[in-house]
């Protein structure tokens, strides 16, 4: 069933990247597992998804030796600082980063840091995580003061929007990010799109989606986001 919601999922971001004047092949799709059986994860897999995600350090580390060493592992959730360690060797992007002190601990360890994304809050929802528009640009250069490469920006649309009530957010996440590469022009990922909005988030720019429920059904913790 995973193998064939991946399908579907595929050819929707196909399509919507032929609306937008794009190649899907632009675009990543992260499959988000947040505790789904092992066999739906292996399902995605033999379908040929190599893309992964989860929002909680325990479930991430507990994921690392469910698949086969060519899956890539995103963070996707907000990260304290005392658990940098367990979810840093084994991350390939942290799509996460919203403050400075977390840039430290990410900086730490040995080897390169693994690149990431920060997280910008363009709603202003006050539950919601991520710096604001006008303090993106800071935490860029925090980052990249202390050697980690800041691949893009990341956000969250409003809980309950609509996809055409996410659309301005997308917009204005691109728009921000457009504004900064005139001084990071490494600055190329946008990290925007889940289950109910992704198609949207294609037309405006994305080349990252975190989609779970429309791959692997109602996740178990939570039943709904994602």
């Amino acid at each position: 069933m995973a193998g064939l919601r991946l399908h579907e999922v595929g050819e929707r971001v196909a399509a919507a990247a032929r609306r937008a004047g794009r190649s899907p092949e632009e675009i990543t799709l992260v499959a988000v597992s947040k505790g789904v059986a092992g066999d739906l994860l292996a399902a995605a897999y033999s379908a040929g998804q190599r893309d992964f995600g989860e929002n909680r350090a325990a479930n991430f580390v507990a994921r690392w030796g469910q698949l086969p060493g060519d899956a890539r592992w995103h963070f996707i959730g907000r990260l304290q600082g005392n658990k940098v360690r367990l979810v840093r060797p084994g991350a390939c992007l942290l799509h996460s980063l919203d403050r400075a002190d977390l840039a430290g601990y990410w900086a730490k360890g040995p080897g390169r840091p693994p690149p990431v994304l920060v997280q910008v809050n363009v709603s202003g929802e006050a539950q919601k995580a991520g710096v604001s528009p006008a303090a993106a640009e800071s935490l860029v250069e925090a980052a990249a003061g202390l050697g980690i490469t800041v691949r893009g920006l990341m956000t969250i649309a409003p809980i309950g929007a609509s996809p055409e009530e996410a659309r301005p957010w997308f917009r204005k996440l691109a728009a921000l990010r457009d504004d900064l590469r005139r001084r990071w022009p490494q600055l190329t990922d946008l990290s925007m799109g889940m289950t109910d909005d992704f198609e949207v988030a294609v037309e405006e720019g994305a080349t990252l989606l975190r989609v779970g429920r429309a791959i692997f059904g109602p996740f178990p913790e939570s039943g709904k986001r994602g």
